[in-house]
């Protein structure tokens, strides 16, 4: 059968999910290997360095720069509280006096006698790297993190906001071509993942901060409640650190686009079941997609059988979503892949296909203008 490497987005019942929890700088680990593990579960922690405040002694005290060394009260590595004298010079005999005071809580780090500047470093910040997922840990990476594997259920989103999070799944929209307003959602909605249908809107979103979910899966989002939602126009930024009191997981695109039926039966089968989501996204070289898992248990020693050694890619009966105008964001199966090269509206020459959309009309496009979805 003929086939062709594509990009596309997974949405699968069952597989085995692997995620690396690195820690941004060394730090310790304290889990083993083999452990089992809440998605809440602390597994690596570190601490960042303080901030750093500069103070010039030398101009508060009015003495040279080489003298400073000899005002101090405080040494090199003890510890001071904000507003605490660090400095003091006496003058006309001692009558009168001046003092430099610890503009922050912490150690003073170095003294010069060069420039009279005395730096005070803060307190450390305490940095914690969960689990993420409910699995068990497989692999430790020494000082920096570790390994965690699980099964689930997974589907990659097109687009998202906001970090990791985890809650019950509440379907709220009845069906994937439904519109997710703020009339659907309520006080029950709290601590938990809502699954929309074709659009949430800038109202529903916002009612959903207010009732306390922590996350919406839907199939689009309009470009301008995103710009307003933020305040800023995204770009090609990467997302994923926006503190907006959700994460949101868009499945199929901009605009409203039905969520694909698979995505939203999957979805509303693990009703009541923990979703760990995450809405980081990058489009560019490194790809990251958004994803909603759903972890289950089992033995992660058993081989999934959709490991493979290369990606088969698209073939014959494959589904599919375009990605580009004027199909864009329609869902459909592929019936035929031609292997000549055929020659396009703009004169140029590509690989195309022939797809089936759900409606059941056909058409002609260039295959780059689609996005396998992965079953």
């Amino acid at each position: 059968m003929a086939h062709a490497y594509t990009p596309g987005l997974m949405v699968t019942e069952r597989l085995k999910i692997v995620k690396k929890r690195i820690l941004p700088l060394k730090g310790e680990v304290v889990v083993s290997k083999g452990d089992k593990v809440t998605s809440d579960a602390v597994v690596a922690r570190t601490e960042l360095p303080g901030m750093v405040e500069p103070i010039n002694v030398a101009n508060i005290l009015g003495v040279p720069p080489q003298d400073v060394p000899d005002t101090m009260l405080k040494k090199i590595g003890e510890a001071v509280e904000e507003g605490e004298e660090i400095a003091k010079s006496r003058s006309f005999f001692g009558l009168f006096t001046s003092s430099a005071k610890a503009k922050i809580s912490g150690i003073v780090e170095n003294v010069s006698s060069i420039t009279g500047q005395v730096l005070l470093r803060g307190a450390p910040m305490p940095i914690e790297v969960k689990a993420y997922l409910n699995g068990v840990v497989t692999d430790i990476f020494e000082s920096e993190g570790v390994e965690v594997t699980t099964w689930g259920s997974f589907v990659q989103g097109i687009f998202g906001i906001g970090g990791e999070t985890h809650g019950p799944i509440k379907v709220v929209s009845k069906s994937n071509s439904e519109i997710l307003t703020d009339k659907e959602i309520d006080d029950s909605s709290k601590g938990h993942v809502i699954i929309g249908g074709s659009l949430v809107t800038a109202d529903g979103l916002k009612k959903a901060i207010k009732a306390g979910a922590v996350g919406i899966v839907v199939g689009g989002f309009s470009d301008k409640d995103l710009r307003d939602f933020l305040g800023y126009d995204l770009g090609v930024a990467i997302t994923g650190s926006e503190e907006k009191g959700i994460t949101l997981v868009v499945t199929e695109g901009f605009g409203e686009i039905n969520m694909a039926q698979k995505t939203f039966d999957l979805l509303k089968k693990h009703e009541g079941e923990e979703a760990c989501i995450n809405g980081a996204t990058q489009i560019r070289a490194g790809v990251i997609r958004p994803e909603v898992v759903i972890p289950k248990p089992g033995d992660i020693s058993e081989k999934d059988m959709r490991e493979r050694a290369e990606n088969i890619g698209l073939a014959i009966g494959s589904p599919i979503r375009v990605i580009r105008q004027p199909y864009f964001g329609k869902l459909g199966k592929v019936t035929d892949l031609p292997a000549e090269l055929q020659v396009l509206e703009s004169e140029s020459k590509a690989r195309v296909l022939e797809v089936e959309f759900e409606e059941g009309n056909r058409a002609v496009i260039p295959r780059a203008n689609v996005e396998m979805i992965e079953e």
